[in-house]
């Protein structure tokens, strides 16, 4: 019979052992971050709120988007408007607002259907959604950003 210690050999035996301490420790470091709250590093955001309106008439149960400009691949806030039209806009789930810097603003009308042609008619003119010209600036800490839209 083949004594087993003769396969070890001890010098091997320490450089193995310590390689495998410094694995676990980072697995145990990498594991503990993950479990603190969502791991997920929000940027700085500002609050946004105001009204939207069309000709001077609060617009209830709109779409509004505000996409960042200088990174368009950035996440878009989003917020549906009230009754009286007003709006506060989320950026995630778990954070109110749009990040700091200059937005397009997309103001859209939802639909149920498209009308018998296959096309859906949105009152808010076309500067104001697929084409917007609506360029706001979003600050850190509360912005009150009224939309006033025209439609001629």
């Amino acid at each position: 019979m083949t004594d087993p210690r003769r396969f070890v050999d001890s010098t091997n035996t320490k450089i193995n052992s310590t390689l495998v301490t410094k694995f676990v420790a980072i697995v145990l470091l990498l594991a503990s971050v993950g479990c603190v709250g969502s791991g997920l590093v929000m940027p700085e955001t500002g609050e946004v709120e105001g009204i939207v309106t069309l000709d001077g008439q609060p617009l209830p149960n709109v779409s509004i988007v505000f996409q960042p400009q200088e990174n368009p691949q950035a996440r878009a806030s989003m917020a549906v408007s009230d009754e009286q039209g007003r709006y506060t806009l989320t950026y995630h789930t778990d954070k109110q607002g749009a990040l700091i810097g200059m937005h397009t603003v997309s103001i859209t009308t939802p639909t149920d259907a498209p009308d018998p042609s296959g096309q859906s008619k949105d009152p808010i003119p076309a500067r104001y959604n697929s084409q917007s010209e609506l360029v706001v600036e979003v600050k850190a800490g509360s912005n009150d950003i009224p939309l006033e839209l025209t439609s001629k």
